[in-house]
């Protein structure tokens, strides 16, 4: 017979395991539940990573060849939104392959650069509420590069809709009055006419009036979340940065792109011969493209 003491002891010990073997079972459901957690979001990352199809994946061209190409025509641009993070990112790209004879910034105010490489360039200052007294400003380029929008939090419902859509809009219609060729247009993935939400739409029913303007090519772009610090607080982008940057280092175009990938894949589009009057680059095009040309 145990004494009361050891019935105790064995009773202590008991609960001990049992309490063990309890906490053992939770944790087990707990890892199997969060393993399942793991592997479906893995899976609908991999589904977005290749639901997109890419036909401008143009890894087969000599890019160097087509710049040698591209710089003896001795054409010109122009870049809407050159103070922008992807206009800023793009006009440094242009300026270091020195790809046109001649680079105008269209903006409503004069930028200073320190950079002599910076020198040559052109700089028009507009109102964009009375664009149609600038139309000298549109006028004489091959390539017209667009990377104009702002955001709602910073100028409200009616100031994002004039930016993104009208400030857009009147300028793709001056540089086509002006002998524009090849417009491109910085839009963004989802971008849909239709859509219930107001920056999708905007962006939808901009890429769809520009496109009667009828320019002999007209090249759009639909990133992703960018991948960029930018200069201007931007909470929520911020926050989605902080979140896809591990995710972007295995699924690099599931909900992201870095911004390099959206410009270097702007210019290798504007070497490489159209296929297309109207071409529209989803997040993973842009990513493939972009990679024709990395330095």
């Amino acid at each position: 017979m145990l004494s009361s003491r050891n019935r105790k002891c064995v009773i202590m010990v008991t609960s001990f395991w049992s309490v063990m073997k309890l906490l053992e079972s939770s944790w087990s459901k707990a890892f199997g539940f969060v393993a399942f957690l793991v592997a479906v979001i893995a899976a609908v990352l991999q589904h977005l990573e290749n639901c997109e199809t890419t036909k401008y994946f143009m890894m087969s061209h000599d890019m160097k060849a087509l710049e040698g190409v591209f710089r003896q025509k001795n054409k010109s641009c122009f870049i809407l939104g050159a103070t922008g993070e992807t206009g800023k990112e793009l006009l440094k790209e242009i300026v270091e392959r020195k790809l046109f004879s001649k680079i105008t910034l269209i903006g409503r105010r004069q930028v200073t650069f320190e950079d002599k490489a910076f020198e040559n360039l052109v700089q028009e200052v507009v109102d964009f509420e009375k664009l149609d007294d600038y139309a000298a400003a549109f006028r004489g380029y091959d390539v017209g590069y667009c990377c104009l929008g702002t955001t709602k939090a910073k100028a409200g419902t009616d100031g994002f809709i004039r930016v993104d859509h009208d400030y857009v809009l009147k300028s793709a219609e001056l540089a086509k009055m002006g002998g524009c060729t090849h417009f491109h247009l910085e839009s963004s993935k989802g971008a849909d006419k239709k859509s219930g939400f107001l920056y999708l739409q905007v962006k939808g029913q901009v890429e769809a009036d520009i496109e009667p303007l009828d320019f002999e090519r007209y090249s759009i772009y639909r990133p992703a979340v960018l991948m960029v610090d930018r200069q201007e607080s931007r909470p929520t982008e911020w926050f989605a940065r902080k979140l896809l940057g591990p995710i972007s280092s295995l699924f690099p175009t599931a909900m992201s792109i870095p911004i390099q990938s959206v410009t270097r894949a702007m210019v290798a589009n504007t070497l490489i011969p159209a296929r297309e009057k109207v071409e529209i680059l989803e997040n993973k095009a842009i990513y493939d493209l972009a990679k024709a040309i990395e330095k």
